[in-house]
């Protein structure tokens, strides 16, 4: 059997695992990795990578177990790809040391500003910043608070919210960029490639992408967007999607 498309770009968060701290579904992610094997051994599918916000160690680590050998993957929303091929880590070569010297002193501003008022970092991150706090409209509250502190010091950091946590990233690097960086590493086209995605911030892929779907409980505004919305949730709808395009051919 053709395949239709040689790769599937997929978010992390709401689609292979819930927004939360809730467990992952490892029959759901057996299931992706099944497919994955297949898809590599056979070719007559395609394999399912990563494109998340998270930071790589999480992103390698689930690319493993997805058992995806072939396809690079993208993390912390562009800083870093992650090649499995040649267990490569590569930093955005457009990420300069003034750039990292800026994250710090940003961070250093919010360790001592904001995680006195309850703030957590998310630990792992390279060169961008997430925060979580308990209380999410408390978090929200901060959100004009950093672009302005930002902007005043001169860091280039765009602010961004997910479902429960902010998103301080370099305003030069994005999802989109990583998947460019995928595309030159591999040959890959974006004809050729589908994509799956849960929030605006996975706008990214519908535009690098000639097939998008999406879990049921994506936002609307991203639901419009998508050639196929499944009727089941997060890791469900993705298996759900991997089976409409293995179909396809």
């Amino acid at each position: 059997m053709h395949r239709r498309f040689d790769a599937i770009i997929c978010d992390i968060d709401g689609c292979l695992g819930p927004e939360s701290a809730a467990p992952l579904d490892a029959d759901a992610l057996a299931t992706i990795a099944r497919h994955n094997v297949l898809a590599e051994s056979r070719g007559d599918r395609p394999v399912l990578t990563l494109c998340s916000g998270r930071p790589q160690p999480f992103v390698e680590c689930l690319c493993r177990l997805l058992s995806n050998t072939s396809v690079p993957c993208i993390a912390e929303m562009g800083v870093w790809v992650f090649d499995p091929r040649t267990q490569g880590f590569h930093l955005d070569p457009a990420i300069s040391p003034e750039h990292l010297g800026a994250v710090r002193e940003a961070t250093r501003w919010v360790e001592k500003d904001l995680c006195p008022q309850g703030v957590v970092i998310q630990p792992g991150k390279t060169a961008s910043i997430s925060l979580w706090h308990p209380r999410k409209q408390t978090l929200w509250e901060f959100k004009p608070r950093l672009i302005d502190t930002f902007a005043r010091e001169g860091w280039p950091l765009r602010v961004s919210s997910t479902v429960a946590w902010i998103n301080c990233d370099l305003a030069h690097v994005n999802k989109d960029t990583g998947i460019s960086r995928v595309l030159g590493m591999t040959g890959l086209r974006r004809e050729r490639l589908a994509g799956i995605g849960d929030t605006l911030g996975d706008l990214a892929i519908r535009n690098s992408v000639a097939w998008f779907g999406c879990p049921s409980n994506a936002v609307p505004e991203l639901r419009e967007r998508a050639d196929y919305v499944s009727p089941l949730p997060e890791v469900e709808g993705v298996v759900d999607i991997l089976g409409r395009l293995s179909e396809a051919g």
